[in-house]
């Protein structure tokens, strides 16, 4: 399973749509950018930078998003940087996902959200 932090999304019942910045095990993408109910993964991390991630271990992410622009780290290392007209024309809000099917437990802490 995997989870993820959604940004500009809109929420239908149990259906989000927008943008998802990943968070899931290694090899499995965590700060790429998934756009949910539209085009699918629109960057995926290098996979040497996959490593950044520390599995049964507090991570930070930080995700930067400007305009058009969205940059993500985990633990202090720069994941993805993309420039996308649509997510710039997106509106909507922020999200916590747990993606269905169980098989994964995800914890939360030290929430900061800060308007740039």
């Amino acid at each position: 399973g995997n989870s993820g932090v959604f940004i500009r999304s809109t929420v239908d019942g149990v259906k989000v749509s927008g943008w998802q910045v990943e968070v899931a095990p290694p090899g499995q993408h965590s700060g790429g950018i998934y756009e949910s109910y539209g085009r699918g993964w629109l960057i995926i991390p290098e996979p040497e930078k996959e490593q950044a991630l520390k599995m049964g271990e507090w991570n930070t992410m930080k995700i930067k998003v400007v305009g058009s622009e969205v940059t993500t780290w985990l633990n202090g290392t720069k994941m993805v940087h993309i420039k996308d007209e649509k997510i710039g024309k997106g509106e909507g809000g922020i999200a916590l996902q747990i993606h269905s099917g169980g098989g994964i437990k995800v914890l939360w802490r030290n929430i900061f959200i800060r308007e740039l």
